[in-house]
């Protein structure tokens, strides 16, 4: 998968199957962060000290902080495979289009050295690309978010994915399985698109200054995994904490709609109500909790991701073509 170069090959099964496994490990491992910025965001006023005193006061308190553990990583896999498979297909598909070519889609000129296992493309096409393969799977699993904010909160006492989606379907009926869908939308498109944007650029960035400078008349080296893996990750970092900081309004706001969508009825509704209840502040309750959970996850998953793709997908293309 590396340039576009071998896309028909590039299999939509094991890309979901990579995403699903990343996006699993990073949920189940940063759990705690996750239900911390949802009880720190369900009101305003509550300080991180004293939200995890009071979940420590619970009966079997270090399982409390894994509490919506299951939704989450349902949530969060699936979202994650659908994700990654979407963009993917994305992304070879602009790689390979002529008429895309034409008009400077592709990045020109990507060093040989560049630690990305994905298609060199343009900072509009990274952009626009990530934020329609995030959009369309957070529509896909909106159901799935709303259970899992609502079973991390204090305000529902639900003990199953199904009692939980039994009663939304009671007293909310099936809209109430997108509440918060508009919220969600205006973080998650602008926070991948802008991810995918700072990603590739910090990668190519940090790619140059660690490179050797080949002998004249060589070829640059290749890239060790250890040395791509590590740029990966240090660029999930960076790319994460940026588009978090650009995006925790709408998130702040989404948590309140799937909440109270009886108080919060809208963004701009809610945002209004945020504001003069609560304060300006309230629009970045959770941000460092945030940035810190999305900057770990996000560099976890698609380091693992990229890895996979890279050390994996080659052997996996090459038994499924033996077998057909």
């Amino acid at each position: 998968m590396s340039n576009g170069g071998h896309s028909g090959k590039s299999s939509s099964a094991f890309h979901f199957a990579a995403g699903l496994g990343s996006g699993v490990l990073s949920a189940v491992l940063l759990q705690p962060a996750d239900l911390l910025k949802t009880r720190l965001q369900q009101s305003g006023g509550t300080s991180l000290l004293a939200t995890i005193r009071e979940i420590s006061k619970s009966p079997n308190s270090i399982r409390s902080f894994w509490r919506g553990t299951l939704p989450s990583a349902l949530r969060t896999g699936f979202g994650s495979a659908i994700y990654f498979t979407s963009l993917n297909a994305l992304r070879q598909n602009v790689a390979q289009s002529n008429l895309l070519r034409s008009i400077g889609v592709l990045e020109k000129g990507a060093s040989p050295t560049y630690s990305s296992s994905l298609p060199k493309l343009s900072n509009l096409a990274n952009l626009t690309t990530g934020a329609i393969a995030r959009a369309s799977a957070g529509f896909i699993l909106m159901p799935m978010t709303v259970i899992k904010v609502r079973y991390e909160s204090n305000f529902y006492a639900y003990k199953s994915i199904l009692g939980a989606g039994k009663d939304i379907l009671k007293t909310e009926g099936l809209r109430g399985f997108f509440s918060g869908f508009g919220a969600t939308a205006a973080r998650d498109a602008p926070y991948a698109g802008l991810y995918v944007l700072f990603y590739e650029q910090s990668k190519k960035r940090l790619s140059l200054l660690s490179q050797k400078v080949p002998v004249p008349g060589e070829l640059p080296v290749g890239m060790k995994g250890s040395t791509s893996a590590s740029i990966n990750f240090g660029s999930g970092i960076l790319a994460a904490g940026l588009a978090t900081a650009f995006t925790n309004p709408f998130d702040a706001i989404k948590t309140r709609i799937q909440l109270q969508p009886k108080q919060y009825k809208n963004i701009v509704h809610a945002g209004r109500k945020m504001i003069r209840d609560d304060g300006f502040k309230s629009l970045f309750d959770g941000l460092g909790l945030r940035m810190g959970r999305k900057a770990v996850s996000s560099a976890l998953a698609w380091t693992l991701y990229e890895e996979l793709i890279r050390r994996a997908e080659p052997a996996w293309t090459k038994q499924h073509e033996s077998t057909l």
